[in-house]
């Protein structure tokens, strides 16, 4: 008998997740919503140019449907949390039903009534805890994030099976010192720029009841952001990264799109705010060193379920302190180098993304005045070592961008 998981947008159920025989997953939309012309917005990839919903979708071996695979997280949480929940890490259909209940955006997954039971048995979990349930992440990656609620005190608890938290903690890391510091600068620098960022805040380890033991960590301070996937009473707000809007893999996050593929998309879906805003996060990318801007550092969020907009900026990091040759994730023009990126690469990608030249090397040039004179009056106030301070400030007097 097949396993079927039904999958909800907000609280409307919206198709079926099946498991077949050899591991195999298979997802179908329900009736109602495939001729519902008023429908809430799943995916991008899902729908044809014309707008029309596209109703089938392929058989995938192991894996899920790249929409569903990218709901999950990546590494050492992915690892982690199956161990949790006594899955194989690969198994992604058992790992989604796992965390259904806290997925990124409004999208919920449950195991339907008539469902046969999972073949992974619950006595593989932690012995003598048969009810123990795994902390859930929020929003799919590789760093260690766990959903989280703001306590009336100041202090953050991680809830004891992860539903419901408002905030995502995110720990220092195992081998980088100082990420969360690190980004928390990034972030505050972004919003001195102009840039849409959530709330974000530096947290001692010890104000965090409910973290779970990974070891040696590389710092005492977590960085706390507010989820902006979530409304003020915690209702579900849909978003989708970029790996789902090209229905790729986690695996392809860092190759066959490129800068200007994403810009044509977002001034054909959003226009000239949400043009505008991509060229202001990448040149910021750019000027900061931060050569992380992947597939999946970049969403698309649904304020009203039907209107794609490009949502608040996260996973701002300055990576050269770290890697000092780091490139970009993704190609802009002809090259990932940085430090070679000039005004003519944009101007490149503005071609190439049939979007106004002028609107974008505007942009551009703004952005480069406000981030280097904002590092300049900031920077002294962020909490970073001297040495990374000054790799990042050397990086961005050596980037084409900054030289004019």
């Amino acid at each position: 008998m097949n396993r079927l998981l039904e999958v909800r947008l907000g609280d409307r159920p919206i198709g079926t997740l099946a498991l077949l025989p050899g591991d195999r997953s298979f997802f179908s939309f329900e009736e109602a919503y495939l001729h519902d012309p008023r429908r809430p917005i799943l995916s991008q990839s899902f729908l044809k140019p014309s707008g029309e919903l596209i109703g089938a979708t392929r058989v995938t071996q192991v894996k899920l449907p790249p929409f569903f695979s990218n709901l999950l997280p990546e590494g050492h949480l992915r690892r982690y949390l199956a161990e949790r929940g006594g899955i194989k890490p690969e198994r992604e259909f058992l790992l989604l039903e796992l965390l259904g209940a806290d997925l990124p955006g409004a999208v919920r997954v449950s195991s339907m009534a008539d469902s046969p039971p999972s073949s992974e048995r619950p006595e593989q979990a932690e012995a003598g805890s048969p009810t123990v349930r795994p902390y859930r992440f929020s929003l799919a990656g590789v760093q260690l994030k766990f959903s989280a609620i703001a306590e009336a005190a100041g202090g953050l608890t991680i809830p004891a099976d992860g539903i419901g938290g408002d905030w995502i903690i995110k720990l220092p890391s195992l081998t980088f010192p100082h990420v969360p510091e690190n980004e928390w600068a990034m972030l505050h620098l972004a919003g001195v720029v102009g840039i849409p960022v959530p709330e974000a805040r530096l947290t001692p380890l010890s104000q965090i009841a409910g973290l779970p033991d990974f070891g040696l960590l590389s710092g005492a301070r977590a960085l706390a952001v507010r989820r902006f996937d979530r409304g003020p009473r915690g209702q579900r707000i849909h978003i989708e990264d970029l790996a789902q809007v090209y229905n790729l893999y986690p695996a392809d996050k860092y190759g066959k799109v490129s800068y200007a593929n994403i810009a044509n998309m977002l001034w054909t879906l959003t226009g000239e705010t949400g043009l505008t805003d991509f060229i202001r996060r990448l040149a910021f990318a750019i000027l900061i060193g931060n050569g992380d801007p992947h597939l999946k550092n970049w969403s698309l969020i649904y304020p009203d379920t039907r209107t794609p907009a490009l949502a608040p900026a996260y996973d701002l990091v300055a990576t050269i302190p770290y890697i000092p040759d780091d490139r970009l994730a993704l190609t802009l023009g002809d090259t990932r180098d940085m430090r070679a990126i000039t005004l003519e690469h944009f101007q490149k990608l503005a071609k190439k993304a049939q979007a106004p030249s002028h609107l974008v090397l505007e942009t551009v040039r703004n952005t480069v005045a406000a981030t280097l004179a904002g590092w300049h009056d900031h920077n002294r106030q962020y909490d970073l070592p001297d040495d990374m301070t000054e790799r990042i400030a050397r990086h961005m007097r050596s980037v084409g961008l900054a030289r004019g």
